[in-house]
């Protein structure tokens, strides 16, 4: 993690669950004292407290480290709210249909945003029968490559891992795709509208 967790959010999160002091330090076994210390940033808790501390609080580690619980309230799928997050240490990648807070390989990732594709980064959609192939002219060297494809509707996303050295092209069923977005490991991603 890159940063710690402040007295400033323990005391902003305890008061948004409307608990004293005594009352949160009853829960992770400390006194109200040691509570009133790290608030007032004369002292942390010690990390060996950190999970307990969380769940007092009703959130996660990691949204106890970004200082804010995260609420999805997107109870359906939109289109519109898919993120994608995407690991700079293993390649690894994470698709979440709302609001998320991630963490692969010991880092916080930030959503990836998507911008427009350009023209080093132009991809081609062609219908066959009930598929769109996706394609891209892009270099898949070992040190610059595309690393996905995905195809983004209304119903879900579709997704296929791409590989260095391999092809830059997909297959897609078409059930409604209206977005297409590719990721490039140095430039980022971009989509393109159907």
């Amino acid at each position: 993690m890159d940063k710690y967790v402040t007295g400033a959010v323990i005391r902003r999160l305890r008061e948004n669950k409307k608990m004293t002091q005594e009352e949160l330090a009853q829960k992770i076994y400390v006194s109200s004292k040691a509570i009133s210390k790290w608030e007032t940033g004369q002292g942390l808790p010690d990390i060996s407290l950190l999970e307990p501390l969380a769940k007092a609080l009703d959130i996660s580690v990691i949204e106890l480290f970004a200082g804010e619980s995260v609420q999805n309230r997107n109870r359906a799928f939109n289109m519109h709210q898919v993120h994608f997050y995407v690991c700079p240490v293993c390649g690894n990648i994470i698709q979440a249909t709302g609001e998320a807070v991630i963490s692969c390989c010991g880092i916080s990732l930030p959503p990836v945003q998507a911008e427009e594709q350009d023209d080093d980064h132009v991809v081609h959609v062609e219908q066959i029968e009930d598929e769109h192939y996706v394609i891209a002219d892009h270099p898949m060297t070992k040190e610059h490559f595309l690393s996905f494809f995905a195809a983004v509707s209304d119903q879900g996303v579709q997704l296929v891992k791409l590989y260095p050295e391999g092809n830059a092209d997909a297959r897609f069923k078409i059930n409604r795709v209206k977005w297409i977005y590719s990721y490039c490991n140095r430039h980022g991603m971009f989509r393109i509208k159907l």
